[in-house]
C-alpha cells in the first residue's frame, strides 16, 4: 500500500512548530512539484485586522517547500529498508533517521503579492523546482485562493545538515 502525501500528518513534514505552522496539508507531491492548502486563521501570528501579512506569504511559499523536501525525505527512508518513526513516548523525539532537515531561504526575486488575503480563505500553494544542484533548490511558486493568483515569487533555498528537535 503506498503512503499518499493527503494521508501524513504535516507536522512530521515540516521543522516548524506552532504558531509559525503556514501549511494544513500536503495534496500533491511529484519529482518537479508539489501543493499545499491552508486555511487562514484571524488568530494566526501572521494575520492582522481580518489579513494575512505579506511575510505570511513568504512563510507560505517555503514551508511549501519545506513540506515537499520532508516527504520526499520519508519516501527516501521508507524505501531504504529503515523502520518507520519510532517515538519514545513521553518525551515525544523521532528516530534519527526521520528528523526532518532543516532549509534556509537563500534568495527571493520576483516577488509579486496581488492582495493580502482574508480571515477564512484558503491558500492553494504551488511550488515548481526549476533547478536543484547538491542541496540548494531553484524554485517558481504561485499562490491561489480559487481560481486567482495572488502572489507569484521566485526563490533559492538552501538545505543544512542541521535537523528539527
Amino acid at each position: 500500500m503506498s503512503v499518499k502525501p493527503t494521508d501524513v500528518d504535516v507536522i512530521d513534514l515540516l521543522p516548524q512548530r506552532l504558531p509559525f505552522i503556514m501549511v494544513d496539508k500536503l495534496i500533491h507531491f511529484d519529482s518537479v512539484s508539489a501543493k499545499t492548502i491552508f486555511t487562514v486563521r484571524e488568530d494566526h501570528l501572521f494575520c492582522t485586522n481580518g489579513f494575512m501579512e505579506e511575510a505570511g506569504f513568504v512563510e507560505n511559499i517555503a514551508q511549501t517547500c519545506a513540506a515537499r523536501t520532508g516527504y520526499k525525505q520519508r519516501m527516501e527512508n521508507d524505501r531504504s529498508g529503515i523502520p518507520d518513526v519510532v517515538y519514545s513516548g513521553i518525551s515525544g523525539r523521532k528516530d534519527k533517521y526521520d528528523k526532518i532537515k532543516i532549509g534556509v531561504i537563500g534568495m527571493i526575486s520576483v516577488l509579486e503579492m496581488k492582495r493580502r488575503p482574508l480571515a477564512g480563505e484558503v491558500l492553494e500553494t504551488s511550488i515548481f523546482i526549476e533547478e536543484e544542484v547538491f542541496l540548494t533548490t531553484f524554485i517558481r511558486s504561485e499562490v491561489k485562493i480559487g481560481d486567482e493568483i495572488v502572489a507569484t515569487c521566485r526563490m533559492k533555498l538552501f538545505l543544512t545538515d542541521k535537523t528539527a528537535e
